[in-house]
């Protein structure tokens, strides 16, 4: 439960540790900053006001719409369906690229008040089947997103919930978010440790140990890489990241592979295909099952069997066209099981071909 709120918005923050300086560390995200009165932490979200920590961006909704569920990306997550999807301000990395630079590196702007209650009550509206908190950093939404989730689990008809995140939030958050009815998540994985260090000012260690965590807690969760001229798109890079994930994650875990445009303060040229499919086949050689492209038109954003190579989702850009899986998760020629939650959601009941 969140303690109290003071003023419009300032609602105070559900993890923070008090320093026996009279300061207050931020439990968050792996920042952990340490304010003392009147401070504003890194993320510029979280101020300290007389010996307690109190977030500034509590249902202020920078961003509202109503997302196909691939654009998270999510392609193993119930397909076809729809997520309202809300972001608010800010970020806790500092990469000089981000497509969301416009919300992610500011701390205020045009917004409205949201609150839980009233987000659910529009994704029904909608016609939605989830919820997604995206767009800016959502770990920084933390105590709104808690409610939220709680209730979309608990709803008529109940509501799936999502994150598309960096992954930087402290495992603490990540388990409450799980307690609340967090269902799934995109982590964006920007690269190697050195590409971390120097361009997010974050240490990868964290994210690793965080999508390890998500595993555990069995929640649902893909990958994304933004692929980047001249930052993560050497040979040498791209295999280590494939490594890792077949390594310490598993080769099932999905890992889309997304085309970068010049935004913010950088300047490179937008990703090449070649580069895209190379990375794509660096992937699969590793060992992946399930590698993506996106951001471009190619054949690569539809899912195959790993084992017969069978179509089992075909998608144009966003829209998924035709989803193959069985009710029962299976690949319908070969019947192996294919990791994913929801596949035949939105398919009348029926008996189950093998």
């Amino acid at each position: 439960m969140i303690a109290n709120s003071v003023g419009t918005n300032l609602v105070e923050a559900a993890l923070q540790e008090p320093l026996a300086d009279g300061r207050v560390r931020c439990q968050t995200c792996y920042r952990q900053c340490v304010l003392g009165d009147g401070q504003i932490g890194w993320c510029g979200t979280r101020t300290m006001r007389s010996g307690r920590i109190y977030t500034l961006t509590y249902g202020r909704i920078s961003s509202l719409s109503c997302n196909p569920i691939e654009k998270k990306p999510l392609y193993h997550f119930y397909p076809g369906s729809y997520a309202l999807t809300a972001g608010s301000w800010s970020c806790n990395f500092a990469c000089a690229w981000c497509q969301n630079w416009h919300i992610s590196k500011r701390t205020s702007g045009p917004d409205r008040f949201i609150t839980p209650v009233e987000f659910v009550r529009q994704a029904h509206q909608h016609n939605c089947q989830g919820t997604s908190i995206s767009f800016n950093e959502p770990t920084l939404s933390f105590e709104w997103a808690v409610e939220v989730f709680r209730l979309a689990h608990t709803a008529s008809p109940p509501l799936y919930n999502t994150f598309v995140t960096n992954g930087y939030m402290t495992a603490n958050v990540l388990k409450r978010l799980a307690e609340a009815g967090l269902d799934a998540l995109n982590i964006d994985l920007k690269g190697d440790t050195t590409v971390y260090r120097r361009y997010c000012q974050a240490d990868f260690t964290h994210v690793l140990d965080n999508c390890k965590l998500a595993r555990e807690l069995g929640l649902h969760i893909e990958l994304a890489t933004l692929v980047i001229p001249g930052v993560n798109d050497t040979e040498a890079q791209l295999t280590e990241l494939a490594r890792v994930i077949v390594i310490e994650l598993g080769r099932d875990v999905p890992w889309h592979l997304n085309a970068y445009f010049p935004a913010y303060k950088f300047d490179a040229p937008p990703t090449p295909l070649q580069t895209l499919e190379r990375a794509y086949e660096i992937g699969c050689t590793i060992g992946l099952d399930f590698v993506y492209t996106g951001n471009v038109n190619t054949e690569r954003a539809n899912t195959l069997c790993p084992t017969c190579g069978t179509v089992l989702v075909r998608r144009a850009g966003l829209t998924m066209l035709e989803c193959r899986v069985t009710r029962a998760g299976t690949c319908p020629s070969c019947t192996r099981k294919i990791p994913g939650v929801g596949w035949a959601w939105n398919v009348p009941s029926q008996p189950v071909r093998t």
